[in-house]
């Protein structure tokens, strides 16, 4: 079968390793360990529990981590020895209503390993399965914020090139987000704002050229928070963890080589939604960083559209982008 997953062009780190990719995804409809026993027959692989609500399923690529998505939770045991005895013997039963309350409310989460680019269709076609098989994403209820989220490791952790990734999510932002269809519930969180509006002039000003010091201290004074559509929190702790510490002080941000993408929903129980859809979208942006020649082009046509005119009062940027990428075959 072809693969539904596109491969960007830069498939290489620098030093020549295969880059990586960590998927996140949150979903409902299916009990927890009958998401585990799925999870384990779909991937090949060994399922074992890490605590109570936290599960991983150990395979050729590495361990899929399966958990319920709420840290009060996953942290509560009604039989620690320091609860009094009739508490404890209560226990039981309340952890098994709590359980079921649990799954109908909280959302249960997939982590995979980093997955080379090119292992992907493993979650085209895990997600697929699910799907099939009765996962529910955001839109089923409104109370529901599912999302998709997208750790890619960069080729290199050179100033310039991380400028590019910015610049050109910048630019896409509002066509991103309109290809995605953003679920209401997730529009009323703030866990995907977009950067702040004075951030963004000095991104895209033609002569922003800063080492990587001062583009981590311009990114964290305008946005000092892991809830961004594109988070770059934890590429700072991984660059610089004694620098971000004088901005942020969040122990749930996690050092890693990566970019953060979370602006794209969950909506696995929808039909024409797939893995490969969100991913596709992710590989515009790749292709256009990769073009040095297109990004600046584009860098150009957003900066003028940003400007106070009549022309941009009546013209949508997410059309002039939708636009601008066909007519160079992008989409």
């Amino acid at each position: 079968m072809s693969s539904r997953c596109r491969m960007p062009d830069i498939l290489n780190t620098k030093e020549g390793a295969p880059r990586r990719v960590g998927v996140e995804i949150e979903l409902s409809g299916l009990g927890y360990h009958e998401l585990i026993t799925l999870c384990s027959s779909l991937l090949g692989g060994d399922s074992h529990q890490v605590s109570r609500y936290v599960s991983e399923v150990n395979t050729d690529l590495g361990a899929f981590t399966i958990e319920l998505d709420s840290d009060p939770i996953k942290d509560l045991d009604l039989q620690d020895a320091r609860l009094p005895q009739s508490v404890r013997e209560l226990g039981g039963h309340a952890m098994s209503v709590i359980d079921a309350a649990a799954e109908k409310i909280v959302p249960m989460e997939i982590i995979s390993p980093p997955l080379p680019f090119t292992e992907l269709e493993r979650m085209e076609m895990l997600c697929d399965e699910l799907r099939e098989a009765g996962a529910l994403g955001t839109r089923e209820a409104i109370y529901y914020a599912f999302g998709l989220q997208l750790n890619p490791e960069l080729p290199d952790l050179e100033p310039a090139t991380l400028l590019r990734y910015l610049r050109a999510f910048a630019a896409l932002y509002d066509w991103l987000k309109a290809r995605h269809q953003v679920d209401i519930s997730r529009k009323l969180t703030t866990y995907i704002e977009p950067w702040s509006s004075a951030y963004i002039d000095l991104l895209i000003a033609e002569d922003y050229e800063p080492d990587m010091k001062q583009l981590m201290q311009d990114y964290l004074h305008h946005n000092p928070t892991r809830n961004k559509a594109l988070d770059l929190l934890p590429l700072f702790a991984h660059i610089d963890k004694k620098l971000l510490a004088s901005y942020v002080d969040d122990i749930r941000i996690k050092s890693r080589p990566t970019l953060h993408y979370r602006l794209p929903d969950s909506d696995i129980d929808n039909s024409v939604w797939h893995f490969s859809t969100v991913w596709n979208d992710w590989v515009i942006l790749e292709q256009l960083v990769a073009s040095t020649t297109d990004l600046a082009a584009l860098n150009r046509v957003f900066r003028e559209s940003r400007k106070l005119s009549l022309r941009n009062l009546t013209q949508n940027w997410v059309e002039t982008t939708n636009q601008w990428l066909r007519e160079r075959d992008y989409v």
